[in-house]
């Protein structure tokens, strides 16, 4: 009762294998076609983790599709309590204060990039220089908005646009699969 079904079985993964295998898989796009622009690779040259070790990503970066729409811009990471921040990139203080209800600091890294991260307590002021890797302050103990625990929420804007901050520490182009055998 079953041998009907299996030779309709057969027919139909022939059908669809055949065309598969015609494929050029290993033959590169001509040359006239135009290879699409990647993003900019990353890490960026004097941009490092502003915490160490290394930490989780508790939330990604989710731009909203128009800037009053919701969306998270920025990324959290994970953080102990009390934990050290280091400064992303060079640049000066541009604001050490609070909004609304969290300690907040921003740097200015140059060239319309600026970091903000939050909540973190510092000493520094406004005008202070500070090099790659240097201590910016520290996690503030109160609610640090992740329901998974202690974090740091860290946002950085090019211009009045908020971008991924993970794009300047890690390469986040996705994945590409080149063709099997070469060329």
């Amino acid at each position: 009762m079953l041998a009907p079904f299996a030779g309709t079985r057969l027919a139909l993964a022939l059908a669809l294998l055949v065309p598969w295998l015609a494929l050029p898989w290993a033959a590169p796009p001509p040359a006239s076609l135009p290879r699409a622009a990647s993003p900019r690779a990353a890490p960026l040259a004097g941009w490092e983790w502003p915490l160490a070790p290394r930490p989780a990503v508790v939330r990604s970066f989710d731009a909203p599709e128009k800037p009053w729409l919701a969306g998270h811009r920025g990324v959290d990471l994970a953080a102990s309590p009390e934990q050290e921040l280091r400064s992303p990139a060079a640049g000066v203080v541009a604001f050490a204060g609070t909004v609304v209800d969290r300690p907040v600091v921003t740097i200015d890294h140059g060239n319309g990039l600026r970091s903000s991260f939050e909540p973190v307590e510092t000493t520094l002021a406004a005008g202070t220089r500070v090099a790659a890797g240097e201590t910016l302050g520290r996690l503030s103990r109160g609610d640090t908005h992740c329901r998974a625990g202690p974090c740091v929420h860290w946002g950085v804007r090019e211009g009045d646009d908020y971008v991924d901050p993970l794009k300047f520490v890690a390469d986040t182009r996705p994945s590409v699969l080149l063709p099997w055998g070469g060329g």
